[in-house]
C-alpha cells in the first residue's frame, strides 16, 4: 500500500496485515506500538457476540504482552478493536471485518493522511482467473481494473473518504470498508545546530572584541587607581630626592664661607 498510516495518539493499535477486511480463516496480529513506552498496553475488542473482552479470553494468544495473534478467525472476530492501559488510557480504534463472501476488499485498517498516495485491492478468493475488478464508493463507480485488481489514488482529499467496495463480472461484491482521510502529522521541530552559549554574569558580550572591550571597561578603575597611586609614589620620591639635593647645597656654601 502506498500510503503513510496516521497514528497520533499515545499508543496505536497496528494490524497486519494491514487491512481491514478478512476472510474465514485467516490470521491476524494485532500489536500496541507504545510512543513514550511508559505503560503497558492490552488488545481488547467489542465484538457483539461478546462484547468487551480482552486478548487471550477466550480469543487470541498474548505472546509479547502487548501483542495478540488470532489464527482461524471467523465471521464473530468482527468487531472493533484497540489498546487499552491499567490506567484507562485508549488508543485509537480499528473495525475489522471477517467475511465469509468470495470477493474481499483490501483496504488500509488506519486513516491515510491528506496528500498521500493509497492503493485499494480487490481479489476473489474462490477464482483467481478473474481479470476485471470494479470499484466503487458510497455506492457509485470510481473505476476499473483488469488482472491487477488494483485501484490507485495518487493523493488523496478529505473528499475521498468514504465507504469503498469492489466486485467482480458474475462473482458478487465485497462487503464496505470505511476509508478514512486525515490531516498529516505536523513535522517535527528541527534539531537545534548548537548548543546555545551561557550568558555572562556581568555585561552580555556576543562579539570577541566587544568582549575584550567589556573586561577593559570592567578592569579600567583598578587600572586607573594603580596608575595614580605610581604617580603619587613617584612624586613623592622625587620631593624627597629634591629635598635632599638642596639640604646638601646649603652645606657645602657653609664651609666655602668658613
Amino acid at each position: 500500500m502506498q500510503l503513510t498510516p496516521v497514528c497520533l495518539m499515545l499508543s496505536c493499535l497496528r494490524v497486519s496485515p494491514d487491512r481491514s477486511q478478512f476472510s474465514r480463516y485467516d490470521s491476524i496480529s494485532l500489536s500496541c506500538e507504545d510512543l513514550l513506552n511508559s505503560m503497558a498496553w492490552k488488545v481488547k475488542r467489542n465484538t457483539s457476540r461478546s462484547g468487551v473482552t480482552t486478548c487471550t479470553f477466550g480469543w487470541g494468544s498474548n505472546p509479547a504482552g502487548s501483542t495478540c495473534f488470532i489464527g482461524n478467525i471467523y465471521p464473530s472476530d468482527s468487531g472493533t478493536y484497540w489498546c487499552e492501559s491499567d490506567s484507562g488510557e485508549r488508543s485509537n480504534t480499528v473495525n475489522i471485518t471477517i467475511t465469509e463472501r468470495p470477493v474481499i476488499l483490501i483496504s488500509p485498517a488506519l486513516p491515510v493522511p491528506e496528500g498521500a498516495g493509497v492503493t485499494l485491492g480487490c481479489r476473489h478468493e474462490a477464482d483467481a482467473s478473474v481479470q476485471r475488478f470494479h470499484f466503487y464508493k458510497d455506492g457509485r463507480s470510481i473505476g476499473s481494473s483488469s488482472s491487477t485488481g488494483e485501484f490507485t489514488r495518487l493523493s488523496v482529499s478529505k473528499s475521498d473518504e468514504g465507504l469503498y467496495t469492489c466486485g467482480v463480472p458474475r462473482g458478487g461484491e465485497s462487503v464496505g470498508s470505511w476509508l478514512a482521510v486525515e490531516a498529516p502529522p505536523p513535522p517535527p521541530p528541527p534539531l537545534p545546530s548548537s548548543s546555545p552559549s551561557p550568558a555572562l554574569p556581568a555585561l552580555p558580550c556576543p562579539l570577541s572584541v566587544s568582549r575584550l572591550l567589556c573586561h577593559l571597561m570592567a578592569g579600567a578603575p583598578y587600572l586607573l587607581s594603580t596608575i595614580l597611586l605610581g604617580l603619587i609614589v613617584r612624586d613623592r620620591k622625587r620631593a624627597a630626592r629634591t629635598d635632599a639635593e638642596r639640604g646638601g647645597g646649603d652645606d657645602v656654601v657653609m664651609e666655602t664661607v668658613a
